[in-house]
């Protein structure tokens, strides 16, 4: 991999951060992490109470890497059919057409997932992991690329519909969305007052810095990356950890650390590095990781969380050199 095409990815990098930059104030780690997501081709779980900007934050990265944006709000009358479209019957040419739903675009958004029965919630399984959706026995194939972006209310539990495992392990990241400081919250009121009320990411200055094809290409790049030869076991030892851990009662599966890898090395290219280090896996690890381990209740009962014992098993484990 050349330094033309590394310097190249931290350009990027540091456009989007600067185009997302003047509609969201503050968030560059959430955005970092939804760029990571978007060319290791992942799907992210935003999770975090109201008014955070979680749906503002998708639509606004979805215009700075010049995609198509697609939003659906999962409520508890949703029906698959609403998100992967439907076939209706053409009386003048006497055949059914396929009417694409909402996941045919490129950044799909899916408002307050856990609100949905686990049916609808089950029809982006094979969207995501296959990006194609089968309708009536035919398979309609997905734009490229296509990312998941869902977003959860971890305070408000009546009228939800938890997500499965399976749900929860198609998500690469599961990203937390707190509450800003007090300096960065400050920046925002006195930026946000002065903004129309309904004012899209177009209108406050975020422009396209990239496009679909040049993010398939970069997508390509990342997987070059070089993973050295102890990394794999390293990786393999923190997923034992997490299964051998009383604390947890469901460790993280092979997929996981798959997927843990592919994340590493897209955080090491936008580092400006072509090769893998420690470092990177542990950047990743804890958003890569939170959702796909389960929690003990007595842990939870005396106020443990799942990110305190994956800290844990970093700070246990031993580093390559």
């Amino acid at each position: 991999m050349t330094n033309l095409e590394i310097e190249g990815v931290q350009s990027l990098r540091d456009r989007i951060l600067e185009s997302v930059g003047n509609a969201i104030v503050g968030m560059e780690e959430e955005i970092e992490l939804c760029l990571i997501a978007v060319l290791a081709g992942g799907h992210v779980l935003l999770e975090g109470p109201p008014g955070v900007a979680k749906t503002f934050l998708v639509r606004t990265l979805a215009q700075a890497l010049g995609c198509d944006y697609g939003r659906v709000q999962f409520t508890p009358d949703l029906m698959p059919a609403d998100v992967t479209g439907t076939s209706i019957f053409r009386p003048n040419d006497a055949e059914f057409q396929f009417l694409p739903g909402p996941v045919f675009t490129q950044v799909l958004l899916c408002d307050e997932i856990n609100r949905a029965p686990a049916k609808t919630q089950a029809a982006l399984l094979e969207a995501m992991q296959e990006a194609s959706v089968t309708v009536d026995g035919t398979c309609h194939v997905l734009p490229d690329p296509f990312t998941v972006f869902a977003t959860m209310n971890p305070l408000e539990h009546e009228g939800t519909y938890p997500l499965p495992e399976a749900q929860l392990d198609r998500f690469l990241f599961k990203t937390i969305v707190g509450y800003p400081s007090a300096e960065v919250e400050a920046r925002l009121l006195t930026e946000a007052h002065g903004r129309p009320p309904r004012a899209t990411p177009a209108e406050l200055g975020v422009t396209a810095v990239t496009t679909p094809k040049e993010l398939s290409e970069l997508r390509e790049q990342c997987s070059k990356i070089l993973v050295r030869e102890d990394l794999p076991g390293y990786v393999v030892r923190l997923l034992h950890a997490t299964r051998n851990d009383p604390a947890l009662v469901l460790g993280a599966s092979p997929r996981a650390g798959v997927m843990l890898i592919c994340a590493a090395k897209v955080a090491a290219f936008l580092a400006g590095r072509d090769f893998v280090t420690p470092d990177d896996v542990k950047r990743v690890l804890r958003p890569a990781l939170r959702h796909r381990v389960l929690l003990d209740p007595a842990e939870e009962i005396e106020g443990g969380n799942t990110d305190d014992v994956l800290n844990r098993i970093l700070d246990s484990e031993e580093v390559p050199r």
